[in-house]
């Protein structure tokens, strides 16, 4: 696969005067897009797509093979059909299946049912960039990515609401009518995403941002830091209640303010302890050790060794995965967690609607 190079800065398109919503969606007007699963990101965008006005159908496994994402979609009153079936009708092909099932299904079903022409769209770019799916040139596809930068339910809370979120736009293949672009941005459009703006990038530059950002900030970097302090404090004598609340619970409500107002709006928002504290922590914690550390995070992702091991653990069964797992379930963490928030039973219902 040939990369399109990335720019030192995004080009972001977003619905204006100029850039009206009719006019960026007219690509997919009168054509058939099939989403390819039916689950976090591939809901939302069906249901978007559809009140849109846009035609959707639903690809999935057959159900009496175990295809109940089918069963939800067709609750929806969407028509749903097996992989083969949906991509041979598709003029837009979105692959919403998790990243370690991409290279099967594409191989089994989805390549050998695409017309030529089609353009098939990735809400990741993982599969893509670490070279597991390579798809043939003699098909003359259009490869492209429309990556909303949060969960589902946001990006179906949001449309509904009347707003959208950011997405990432790249294209790694135009098609000989040279309308995987043009398909990319209608597609952002449908599900939203235009009312915020559509940052291009590449399928590289996406996919190892987003496996980096994971790692060292948003979900490893804040579990393992979250972990590592609540042990601190149990140890140093605190209750494990008091220790949850401090070192995990209450992070909801700065993470909120880091995410509405950024960095130096957040500051400007907790007390002056707590940021005199913030530099003092930061000066002490991101030193050259840690700095070390988090280049050969990004250097892993980066050379594909990351994404090597996770598509290996998955072929032979997920045993490392499901180590990991089952060790971190049973961390003393989780029995405070349950305690506190027993405390607020509304967090049942709000965790469920998320």
């Amino acid at each position: 696969m040939t990369f399109i190079d990335a720019t030192s800065q995004s080009t972001v398109i977003r619905e204006s005067d100029a850039l009206q919503f009719d006019a960026l969606v007219a690509p997919l007007r009168g054509k058939c897009i099939a989403v390819l699963g039916y689950g976090n990101q591939g809901r939302a965008h069906a249901q978007n797509l559809r009140d849109s006005g846009l035609e959707v159908i639903i690809g999935g496994r057959p159900i009496e093979h175990g295809g109940s994402a089918r069963v939800q979609a067709e609750r929806d009153g969407f028509a749903s059909m097996d992989y083969a079936q949906a991509c041979a009708r598709a003029d837009l092909v979105i692959v919403a299946l998790p990243d370690q099932a991409q290279p099967s299904a594409w191989v089994r079903w989805i390549e050998p049912s695409l017309r030529a022409g089609t353009v098939v769209g990735f809400v990741h770019g993982f599969a893509i960039r670490f070279g597991f799916i390579e798809p043939l040139e003699a098909l003359d596809l259009g490869i492209v990515l429309l990556a909303p930068k949060g969960p589902g339910a946001t990006v179906r809370a949001r449309f509904v609401a009347g707003q959208g979120i950011p997405a990432l736009l790249a294209v790694a293949r135009e098609n000989k009518a040279n309308a995987a672009r043009a398909t990319a941005v209608a597609w952002g459009a449908g599900i939203g995403c235009t009312r915020s703006g559509l940052l291009e990038t590449t399928f590289a530059a996406e996919a190892e941002s987003d496996l980096f950002g994971e790692q060292a900030v948003l979900c490893g970097g804040m579990l393992g830091l979250v972990e590592a302090a609540f042990d601190m404090a149990v140890a140093a004598g605190y209750p494990p209640e008091v220790a949850y609340i401090e070192c995990c619970h209450e992070l909801k409500q700065v993470a909120d303010l880091l995410y509405a107002r950024g960095p130096d709006g957040m500051r400007r928002t907790i007390s002056d302890t707590a940021e005199f504290g913030a530099f003092v922590a930061a000066k002490s914690l991101v030193d050259d050790a840690l700095k070390s550390k988090l280049s050969a995070l990004l250097a892993d992702v980066r050379s594909g060794a990351f994404a090597a091991r996770f598509m290996l653990d998955h072929a032979n069964g997920h045993p490392e995965f499901t180590a990991w797992r089952a060790r971190a379930s049973a961390h003393p963490i989780e029995g405070a967690s349950a305690r506190v928030r027993a405390l607020m039973p509304w967090l049942a219902k709000d965790g469920a609607a998320s």
